[in-house]
């Protein structure tokens, strides 16, 4: 019984299960039900956030994995793959262990700093090849379409030729509108610049998500009082991702999973 109701709904708690079977006239505890679910191979995990798709985004996904599913390794190696992403100065859900003694817990030394809303935050754009990271810069003022073609011109051309990318590369980025505006689709075509079809709702299949991660993971790690210095943190550590990390970066996406 305990394992076929996890089945049809993992959201199912231990206490939800600890009464189902009570009022089955069973009684058991959670630890129980923990031992039973783990050798069933079973183990609490937190739920994966992913983005929400509606049956036209389902199908745009389907599509670009079928079209792309059996690209060679060198094409993918001739994307740039660009994002945005949003760094808060205090994160709200930042954990990090310490070793302290009894008593201890309160002294600055053992303490993260919070305040509300996380205290403030820096946007971010950049953009990386399976060769390595590509530019990064802040964004300080509320992007829009021209602001977002001033980024492209002054950071996607030195980006090609610091890589060494190959004649005829392709540039990525998702469906944003001021990435899809037409003023910005007249501007990459006169650039010459050639541009991935992109599904929406698909920031999982980005692997600059994975550097990201990686980034958000290094400035977590350093100590930044303001806004400045987390600026200054943020180009410090992807300055310092080396090359060697793109190995792990999953280029290409992994489509066989859009495709099943």
């Amino acid at each position: 019984m305990i394992t076929r109701t996890v089945s049809k709904n993992p959201r199912t708690t231990r206490g939800d299960l600890v009464n189902d079977l009570q009022r089955a006239g069973t009684k058991v505890t959670k630890a129980t039900i923990s031992n039973t679910l783990r050798r069933q191979g079973l183990k609490s995990c937190s739920a994966r956030r992913v983005p929400l798709l509606k049956p036209v985004h389902v199908q745009a996904r389907l599509k670009f994995a079928r079209e792309h599913l059996d690209d060679p390794e060198e094409d993918w190696e001739n994307v740039i793959w660009s994002d945005e992403t949003k760094i808060e100065l205090f994160g709200k859900k930042s954990t990090k262990c310490v070793w302290r003694r009894k008593n201890a817990e309160l002294h600055p030394k053992n303490t993260i700093p919070t305040v509300k809303h996380g205290g403030g935050n820096i946007m971010l754009w950049g953009c990386f090849s399976a060769k390595g990271p590509g530019r990064m810069i802040r964004v300080k003022e509320r992007m829009n379409g021209a602001m977002y073609r001033e980024i492209l011109s002054d950071n996607l051309l030195p980006s090609a030729r610091a890589l060494k990318m190959k004649r005829g590369w392709v540039f990525q980025h998702d469906n944003d509108p001021k990435h899809t505006a037409r003023a910005t689709k007249e501007w990459l075509r006169k650039k010459h610049f050639k541009v991935l079809e992109w599904p929406s709702q698909s920031p999982d299949l980005n692997p600059i998500e994975n550097l990201w991660r990686d980034l958000k993971v290094r400035v977590a790690q350093r100590q930044r009082q303001n806004i400045t210095a987390l600026e200054e943190i943020c180009m410090e550590e992807w300055a310092k991702i080396p090359a060697t990390i793109m190995n792990t970066m999953e280029v290409p996406p992994r489509l066989q999973g859009v495709v099943r």
